[in-house]
């Protein structure tokens, strides 16, 4: 395999997502102070993709989303499939996906504002979704002592399977009215107020 290919090879396994042809023409030409010629990058590509197309690899190069990404053969479906159930197991806490839920909707927040509504601290279930990295620090509030603010990272969107914050479910999807006792009657032509 010739340099031009190992350089693409190694962009497209180090990308966090599929990356465009321009992408890496980009990167390459910065790399070595000339013009790569698109042309040189499809056969390189190509040749890539005869590479791991071979039976000795788990995984080939796919063209996907307008770009280039590795992804694993579907033979190894079942052991990664196996992986990402054991993965699954290590779910939020109660408290975690409640401390989420405040950031989610409040956001950008600070951490003495989730206390205040939860009602206890919140140190241990932030640094977790921290760790987890489902939220972020979007910066520090103009008040006093200039207190962090928390907000929803990009991986919560993939985590949760959501594509914009619209898509979560509006808080007056779960509320009650405060005042509403049982059923109304049959007879009744009164409808509850909201």
């Amino acid at each position: 395999m010739d340099f031009l290919s190992q350089h693409i090879e190694a962009l497209i396994f180090c990308a966090q997502k599929p990356i465009k042809l321009k992408e890496i023409q980009d990167c390459l030409s910065e790399m070595f102070e000339a013009e790569v010629p698109q042309e040189h990058i499809e056969e390189s590509i190509t040749k890539l993709e005869e590479k791991y197309a071979e039976e000795t690899s788990s995984f080939e190069v796919v063209k996907s989303g307008g770009g280039y990404q590795f992804l694993t053969k579907p033979a190894y479906q079942a052991s990664i499939s196996i992986l990402l159930k054991q993965q699954s197991k290590k779910r939020l806490s109660t408290s975690a996906l409640e401390t989420l839920s405040i950031i989610a909707y409040k956001q950008p927040v600070t951490k003495s504002e989730i206390e205040q509504i939860r009602g206890v601290n919140c140190d241990y279930a932030v640094q977790k979704l921290l760790e987890k990295e489902l939220v972020e620090i979007k910066g520090k509030a103009d008040s006093i002592g200039r207190p962090l603010l928390y907000g929803t990272s990009d991986r919560f969107m993939d985590y949760f399977g959501i594509n914009d914050m619209k898509d979560l479910p509006s808080p007056k999807d779960f509320a009650t009215n405060e005042n509403e006792i049982g059923n109304l009657d049959e007879g009744s032509q009164e409808t509850p107020q909201e």
